[in-house]
């Protein structure tokens, strides 16, 4: 096991030293140990790398902002090991990481396996509202519905020492890397880049996962060309675990080519740009001063933003409002994509001016949608608590009392987590 800065992973290494490498990426709140019923027969041929995501398993808690940055760290971890090109395999996020690899690092990437992975994990709100209840209620109500995730049925009822092992994965999780990875999945959505994908590719589902599924499988397979569909029965989300033997022999068929890839472990540098070629007897001409850069439209970045603080549903619905079109268009470049936009305040500070200006406006319907923004931008309860009882002095008890009625139901129902 070893641990470095904060530009690389937590990571074990199992097999031969000089045998071709296979990395294994884990799923969201479990740790390498996922893969440990692999472990032996895939040592036989591989030197088998596997890495902690940030925060679980005891790794360093520092947070990932998205997919990318967390396979700039895979890569980051394999240049120490001095490992050049690797076959993976990952499971859900894990997945995801491999994908994002497979797109901007190909040359690195010799075969790619992907378990329980989607091009586009649900939905945006669904992910944002999981990392609010984190953050409200800690990691407890994720750990005691894992077991139903992760597993079939007859499997949870025949294994209770696994079904501990699951729930104590979670409970041990960091709750700010948690939510970090909630974020970076919200956001994550390769589905028109599956196409660019050139390197073999495996898509390994389990017959019964209710998250991650065979229909989410099947997208990977129309969009990646020549990608074989294995959907393993008797299998939920962590397949790895539930049915090793058939992931085992599923992915030591994947990947045996590898071990006869040995010549491809290093990849050659980028060849430099050439400068363009200046004709005989002519000198190379200074370079012309650039025009000034005109001001980027600030729309589509506020519409993003609306969007992740708003909701999908939520940004939809008031976009579809034809009469209010030209309206909608300069609330999304003025308010979000200029003043939210701005570096002078962060998230947080700008959600608690933001419900104080409503609260004194009474403008209660804008005031439920900023609660809810508030959440996702990290304020507490109790934070948004004592933003009542500020305006509740300065604004006037009655603005503050109705406008208490509003937060209230908006914190219950984005707090609480589904049973």
């Amino acid at each position: 096991m070893s641990e470095t800065a904060t530009n690389t992973l937590q990571f074990r290494s199992d097999g031969p030293e000089d045998a071709p490498v296979l990395v294994l990426g884990p799923s969201l709140g479990t740790t390498w140990h996922m893969w440990d019923r692999q472990i032996p027969e895939l040592t036989r041929e591989w030197r088998v790398v596997r890495f902690d995501l940030p925060g679980h398993g005891g790794a360093p808690a520092q947070p990932a902002a998205s997919v990318a940055e967390l396979g700039d760290r895979v890569l980051a971890t394999l240049d120490e090991l001095g490992v050049q090109r690797f076959g993976y395999a990952g499971c859900a996020l894990g997945g995801a990481i491999g994908l994002d690899l497979a797109l901007r690092a190909p040359h690195r990437v010799a075969s790619l396996a992907l378990v329980a992975t989607s091009p586009r994990f649900g939905t945006a709100d669904e992910f944002r509202r999981r990392g609010v209840i984190v953050r409200t209620n800690g990691l407890e109500p994720i750990a005691r519905t894992a077991p139903e995730q992760w597993f079939t049925p007859a499997f949870a009822a025949a294994q209770p020492a696994i079904v501990d092992w699951a729930v104590q994965m979670v409970r041990t999780t960091d709750p700010g890397c948690y939510i970090a990875a909630c974020e970076a999945l919200a956001v994550f959505d390769v589905r028109e880049a599956l196409g660019r994908i050139g390197v073999p590719v495996l898509v390994l589902v389990g017959a019964d996962d209710q998250v991650t599924g065979p229909a989410e499988a099947r997208t990977l397979v129309a969009g990646i060309a020549d990608a074989p569909l294995a959907v393993v029965p008797g299998a939920s989300h962590l397949a790895p675990v539930e049915q090793p033997a058939a992931v085992t022999e599923l992915l030591v068929g994947h990947f045996a080519g590898l071990a006869q890839d040995t010549g491809a472990l290093t990849a050659p540098p980028m060849p430099p740009a050439a400068a363009p070629a200046v004709p005989a007897g002519e000198t190379a001409a200074a370079p012309a001063e650039e025009d000034a850069t005109p001001r980027p439209d600030p729309y589509e970045h506020g519409l993003t933003l609306r969007r992740e603080m708003l909701g999908d549903a939520h940004v939809d619905e008031a976009l579809a409002d034809g009469f209010g079109g030209d309206f909608q268009s300069l609330l999304t470049r003025f308010a979000w994509g200029e003043v939210w936009s701005r570096e002078g305040l962060d998230r947080r500070t700008r959600s608690a001016v933001t419900l104080a200006a409503l609260i004194a406006g009474r403008h209660h319907e804008a005031l439920a949608d900023h609660t809810r923004a508030a959440l996702r931008n990290g304020l507490t309860p109790d934070e948004i608590r004592e933003v009542l009882l500020q305006t509740a002095v300065y604004c006037g008890l009655p603005a503050a009392e109705s406008a208490l009625r509003v937060v209230g139901r908006v914190v219950e129902e984005d707090t609480t987590p589904q049973a």
